[in-house]
């Protein structure tokens, strides 16, 4: 009851300032609304090379600002922190922008309304989906009446939804409880990434370059997704010095932890020259999957992007059962080989049996429009109405 009290005031705060900026002109300006920065980095790179004539906005939160820092004539802004000035500036931007860029949930949606000239792209975080999510999230049905309805009011707001699969585009259609005009199949911006080899070796260079392990020895990357339980104090489960002892002469691991994660264990002191913690916003997750051999995960998006690279996969889902119940289970055929416990893990790498033609069909399922030319399809859409035609084939 507290926190809906808290929230209806912040919107309704939110919203008395919108209605006074929305009184100013539209002007020839994209604002980024971002948590993770990857896809709108991509995009907004694509519009330099175009290039597009419009100012640009990075309204930033969490640590995703870093993302932004090398970009020249831009402005950037830490969103919904307790600094009331930027918060307000935010808030112009959103009210005088002709287009809106979105990467997640975001709850001020549900108070405002745009003009009607302006268009809202819902530019997602994960190619595809494993957990569920929206308001196929299991933990919806704790939420009150009025916390549903504003979930709704969020989601209308969405005139268009990035899509890299029609796998995907269906899943959004039942989350966001959208009709299937609003899914726009252009693909990922951030998979264009895998299909620039220059890019990738500059990336590897780079990487092996800081941390000469990375050339020497097999890299393991775990990269879970979060619990809700776990946000402020994450518990790790992988029994590293277990690792260590059995895998430390070929191996080395790098940990990567969900965004939303904010405290962590300092793996790196503990276990040196076998654990490395690359969980800060200064390497890309892109950057990291190149680096390794196996990717160690559970319920998070990446495999749907790693799948691109053929490399093998290793399911760590020690809770299912219990995810299962809480958050519930989109996808549960996954391109990999399933553990329960470290022990597993070990004999699985050790093994090294991995199918990689299940990462093949997998790959093709989940990107069938990410092929390379993502952002150029989207960019082009946002600013001419239309995916270049000779690209849109490409994907078929």
């Amino acid at each position: 009851m507290v926190r809906e009290i808290a929230i209806s005031l912040y919107l309704l705060a939110f919203k008395c300032i919108f209605l006074f900026f929305k009184l100013f002109p539209l002007k020839d300006k994209v604002t980024f609304v971002i948590s993770f920065g990857d896809n709108s980095k991509y995009v907004f790179e694509e519009m330099q090379r175009q290039p597009i004539k419009h100012d640009v906005v990075f309204l930033c939160t969490g640590k995703s600002i870093a993302t932004f820092n090398d970009y020249e004539y831009v402005t950037r802004i830490p969103f919904e922190t307790f600094n009331v000035f930027m918060w307000m500036k935010g808030i112009f931007h959103l009210a005088t922008s002709r287009k809106i860029m979105v990467d997640n949930y975001f709850g001020f949606l549900a108070a405002i309304d745009f003009k009607e000239e302006v268009k809202c792209f819902q530019l997602w975080h994960a190619s595809g989906a494993i957990k569920k999510f929206g308001l196929e999230d299991g933990t919806v049905k704790n939420r009150s009446v009025k916390a549903r309805e504003r979930f709704l009011r969020v989601y209308d707001k969405f005139d268009k939804v990035i899509v890299g699969s029609d796998t995907m585009a269906t899943i959004f259609l039942k989350a966001f409880n959208l009709k299937s005009d609003r899914i726009l199949k252009t693909g990922i911006p951030r998979t264009d990434f895998f299909f620039d080899e220059k890019k990738k070796q500059k990336i590897l260079e780079s990487l092996t370059l800081e941390n000469p392990l990375l050339g020497k020895k097999k890299v393991l990357l775990y990269a879970p997704t979060y619990r809700d339980n776990e946000l402020d104090q994450f518990q790790l489960q992988l029994d590293l010095k277990k690792m260590n002892q059995e895998l430390g002469d070929q191996y080395i691991l790098m940990l990567r932890l969900h965004p939303a994660i904010r405290k962590s264990v300092d793996v790196s002191k503990m276990y040196p020259g076998f654990a490395f913690d690359y969980s800060s916003n200064q390497y890309q997750i892109n950057d990291l999957l190149l680096a390794a051999d196996y990717l160690i995960t559970d319920y998070s998006s990446i495999p749907f992007e790693f799948s691109l690279l053929r490399k093998p996969m290793i399911f760590f889902t020690y809770d299912f059962e219990q995810y299962k119940r809480d958050r519930g289970i989109l996808e549960e055929s996954f391109p990999g080989p399933v553990a329960n416990d470290t022990n597993t893990i070990i004999h699985l790498l050790k093994e090294d049996r991995f199918d990689l033609n299940v990462v093949d069909q997998y790959a093709k399922k989940w990107n069938k429009y990410s092929n390379g030319q993502s952002s150029r399809n989207l960019v082009h859409y946002m600013f001419e109405g239309a995916i270049p035609k000779v690209l849109e084939q490409r994907a078929l």
